[in-house]
């Protein structure tokens, strides 16, 4: 037995793939470990694996029908959505990550996936061209900034006699991906969080606004890899194209003041991570119609007023201070100084720095490279995904709790 998987809810999702024929070994492998496995096998699936075999391994009944009156009645897609620990979509084929990256649910797979609030875990297998097909890509980068997680493909033969990577990861491999999604699933569990992410809007007449190039990716993969270990999260956006991340509470924002009253009405919380990229400027006077052109001058001058200070706010609100509080300090030069100017000015315990000077590729881009500030010294990260930045915050945030669970903070969080 292991005592992670021991007693755990497994939802196995098998998708179309030639891949399928190794879900029987997967199986048994979880059971082994005291996994409860669940199998739920798509008419592609059924191609290349038996619904016996399958209920065989598992000791469980195999779903495959979403129109199915008995379970339909009992809204059976909802409970077995519901009543996991963990789906796990093995293999994942290119067809079922791109439905599931638009939101589509056409089948009894794609809408437990998109009815669930479970973690969830996905094992791709497909051709390596397909794999590398940008379509592809853009869908995978969208799932794992909502908070799913990957395991492989891997490099090797593929069935079409090809070489190269798009191989299902080996049983193994996903099993012990499987303990580990389960492992970190929790450790924030009774914790509340704010986050703030996207850019904001400030109105200049009707038609025109002044904004920033945030594209909310790296706060909400934030609030999705909070989520992911368990915490209540809030998520309060400015205007992004992104969708949430699954498990978090969406409150739609457009300017600086209405994600300052949204913020303070989410308190108190035991997190806040400013990822907002907040605009410091709004129009002096808002015009009610649009500021028309003038023929006879060459310029227009806009007088400006500064817009409140969300995270000051927050790192110094009197007994709503959140235990935790986490700022970010996007520059263009001088990135440390400003960021440790930034530290001391707000009265926060973290300030995540990055750098989002042209050609960067920050702002919109997949990417980010932090330097974490703290009083006590800096933490240089390498350039990663975002949503590997959001898990490796998570975890930091995780342990920082565990390991001082009295962390009545005031600033002084090292």
């Amino acid at each position: 037995m292991n005592p992670v998987l021991n007693g755990k809810n497994i939802l196995l999702a098998i998708t179309g793939g030639i891949a399928a024929y190794k879900t029987p070994d997967l199986v048994r492998g979880l059971k082994r470990l005291g996994a409860d496995v669940t199998c739920v096998l798509s008419p592609s699936g059924a191609k290349f694996v038996s619904e016996l075999a399958l209920q065989s391994v598992s000791g469980n009944r195999v779903y495959n029908d979403l129109f199915s009156l008995t379970d339909e009645h009992e809204m059976g897609h909802i409970r077995l959505a519901r009543d996991a620990d963990l789906v796990l979509v093995a293999p994942a084929t290119a067809n079922t990550i791109a439905k599931i990256s638009q939101g589509m649910a056409d089948d009894l797979i794609t809408t437990i996936l998109l009815a669930t609030t479970s973690p969830t875990l996905m094992a791709p297998a497909m051709n390596w061209a397909m794999w590398e097909n940008r379509a592809t890509q853009e869908n995978v980068q969208t799932l794992k900034l909502r908070g799913i997680n990957m395991v492989g493909p891997v490099a090797g033969e593929l069935a079409c006699g090809e070489e190269g990577i798009g191989r299902m990861a080996d049983v193994d491999q996903i099993i012990k991906a499987v303990s580990d999604a389960i492992a970190t699933h929790g450790p924030l569990k009774g914790l509340r969080a704010i986050v703030t992410s996207g850019p904001t809007h400030e109105p200049i007449d009707p038609v025109r606004y002044i904004a920033n190039r945030s594209s909310g990716k790296q706060g909400h993969a934030i609030a999705g890899a909070l989520a992911n270990l368990g915490a209540d999260v809030t998520l309060i956006s400015g205007p992004v194209n992104i969708a949430p991340p699954k498990g978090v509470k969406i409150i739609n924002v457009t300017t600086a003041d209405e994600m300052l009253n949204a913020t303070t009405a989410a308190l108190p919380v035991d997190i806040f991570v400013g990822a907002a990229a907040v605009s410091d400027w709004r129009a002096e006077n808002l015009s009610g119609q649009k500021i028309k052109k003038q023929e006879d001058t060459d310029a227009r001058s806009l007088s400006l007023a500064q817009n409140p200070d969300i995270l000051k706010t927050v790192a110094t609100t009197p007994g709503k201070r959140p235990r935790l509080v986490i700022g970010f300090s996007a520059e263009t030069e001088n990135l440390v100084e400003n960021a440790r100017r930034k530290l001391a000015a707000k009265g926060c315990d973290w300030i995540l720095a990055n750098d989002v000077a042209a050609g960067s590729g920050t702002f919109g881009g997949d990417e980010n490279q932090i330097s974490l500030i703290k009083r006590s010294g800096i933490d240089e990260w390498p350039r990663m995904e975002k949503h590997a930045v959001a898990k490796k915050l998570a975890e930091l945030i995780a342990e920082t709790f565990e390991h001082d669970l009295s962390l009545g903070l005031s600033g002084d969080a090292s």
